[in-house]
């Protein structure tokens, strides 16, 4: 009986310790789980994008590029323009100046007295 007694007593701790309990892996799993972060970011807190990094990001894109290479087309055209239009003005100016000197030459060749070589007393 005494056998019986303790075989009884330690069947019943095998029984209790062997059996199935919820395995700590369960709450392990749990926890390791990634946590989101649904909550809206602000210019103030970590991870917001800073005015730099988003003037670059813009600067990048496509459109911003098309945009930067068409003003800069467009500048050359007014360059070209203004260039030509500063030839014309500067070709204008020396035909004037010619018809001006020519003017003049042909002034001064009406004033001066042609000399015939009879004496006027």
């Amino acid at each position: 009986m005494k056998n019986l007694l303790s075989a009884a007593f330690v069947s019943a701790v095998l029984f209790t310790a062997c059996s199935k309990k919820e395995s700590a892996g369960f709450d392990a799993e749990q926890q390791a789980k990634i946590q989101y972060d649904t909550v809206a970011i602000d210019s103030f807190s970590t991870g917001a994008v800073s005015v730099d990094i988003a003037r670059k990001i813009r600067m990048s894109s496509p459109q911003y590029l098309d945009s930067v290479k068409q003003a800069k087309k467009l500048q050359e055209e007014e360059k070209k323009l203004k260039e030509e239009l500063d030839k014309e003005k500067q070709k204008k100016l020396e035909d004037e100046k010619k018809k001006t000197e020519a003017e003049k030459k042909q002034k001064t060749s009406d004033a001066t007295p042609v000399n015939t070589g009879a004496k006027t007393e």
